[in-house]
């Protein structure tokens, strides 16, 4: 088996002010991310990784920079566009409530009912399938080039990029893909794989090492 671990990137200032960021938008990590990141790393101090992979969005390869330096045993660090943020187009920057009043139907529909999301809507904006499909060849170029028995592998990305990705790869109806909720910043999810195409998912949006909640931002 390989055990691939999920990181969402550290909580930014666009996270805190409820704004969309998406593959083209970005912002800051915020102070106290810093301290977030630095317990992330006494979490996976022990844990041997063959390889790392982030997305190439500063707030991710920061995160990962950042948490990779606290292991015992640093992997190699290789960027994929393929874990780049869901891309929401003209929604970048805009708040949740400036969107929610402005295309109350696709914010709805990204929100709770994904199999609804018209991409086309939203200009800019990338499908669910879409993110899916580029989320599932990214994971399975580095189960093949990196994965075997006993192999850990992690990768840091974006919380609807994991949440649309994840699911996709463990068979999760695109409707009830957002049945459970958003992940945490400097969230831990952990899948597991044999043949690097079937997954199952040992743990979801592990924060417990961090010793606080999940908040509004987390949806996303």
């Amino acid at each position: 088996m390989t055990k691939l671990y999920f990181i969402r990137h550290g909580k930014t200032e666009w996270n805190a002010e409820g704004r969309f960021q998406g593959a083209g938008g970005d912002s800051p990590l915020l102070p106290e991310s810093y301290d977030q990141i630095k317990m992330l790393g006494r979490h996976l101090h022990d844990v041997k990784f063959a390889h790392a992979f982030a997305s190439p969005i500063k707030r991710a390869r920061i995160t990962a920079e950042e948490t990779l330096a606290l292991l015992d045993e640093q992997p190699e660090l290789t960027f994929m566009d393929g874990l780049k943020e869901f891309s929401f187009g003209v929604w970048e920057g805009k708040t949740f409530a400036d969107v929610q009043a402005g295309w109350y139907d696709m914010y709805d529909a990204s929100r709770n009912h994904p199999e609804k999301f018209d991409a086309a809507q939203v200009p800019g904006a990338e499908s669910f399938e879409s993110v899916q499909a580029r989320f599932r060849q990214a994971v399975e170029t580095a189960v093949t080039e990196y994965g075997g028995e006993g192999v850990n592998l992690v990768f840091f990305s974006h919380g609807a990029a994991l949440t649309t990705g994840m699911g996709g790869l463990t068979g999760i109806p695109l409707a009830d893909l957002r049945a459970r909720g958003g992940l945490g910043n400097t969230s831990t999810s952990v899948l597991e794989t044999a043949d690097g195409k079937t997954f199952t998912e040992l743990s979801r949006n592990d924060t417990s090492y961090l010793g606080v909640s999940s908040d509004a931002s987390n949806t996303i």
